[in-house]
C-alpha cells in the first residue's frame, strides 16, 4: 500500500487532531487541515492532495462550494456527517458519506473503496 495525501476539512478542532491521528495509524498522510469553508476551498485549489474528507457542515455552513472545488480537479472525497447522507449539499447526493464518529476500520474502508485502485 502506497501513502495517500490528504485534505482534511472539519471544524471542530477536536474531531480533526482525533482524525489526523487515525489516517495515520492507517499509513496516509493529512497535507492540509482546514477548518472553514474559505480556507477548506483555498486548500482545495492549490494544494497537492490524493483525496479530501470533508465534514458537510462548516460553522453551519454547507462544504458545497470546497467540493465543488475538489470535484472541478477531478479528485475523489467523500464527505463526514454526524447526520448520515442527509443534509449533502445540493448536487453531491449519492457520493460517499462516512457517519461520525467513525470507526478506524469504517474510516479505511470508505478511504479504500473512494481512493482510486492501485493508489492506496
Amino acid at each position: 500500500m502506497t501513502q495517500a495525501s490528504i485534505l482534511l476539512v472539519e471544524d471542530e478542532a477536536l474531531i480533526r487532531m482525533m482524525l489526523v491521528q487515525m489516517v495515520e495509524e492507517l499509513g496516509h498522510r493529512v497535507i492540509a487541515e482546514a477548518g472553514s469553508v474559505d480556507d477548506g476551498r483555498s486548500a482545495a485549489q492549490v494544494e497537492g492532495y490524493d483525496l479530501a474528507i470533508l465534514d458537510v457542515n462548516l460553522q453551519g455552513a454547507s462544504v458545497g462550494p470546497v467540493a465543488e472545488a475538489i470535484r472541478r480537479r477531478g479528485l475523489p472525497f467523500f464527505f463526514l456527517s454526524g447526520y448520515g447522507s442527509s443534509g449533502l449539499p445540493h448536487g453531491f447526493e449519492g457520493t460517499p458519506v462516512l457517519v461520525k464518529p467513525c470507526t478506524l476500520d469504517k474510516l479505511k474502508h470508505t478511504i479504500d473503496a473512494v481512493l482510486p485502485n492501485g493508489e492506496a
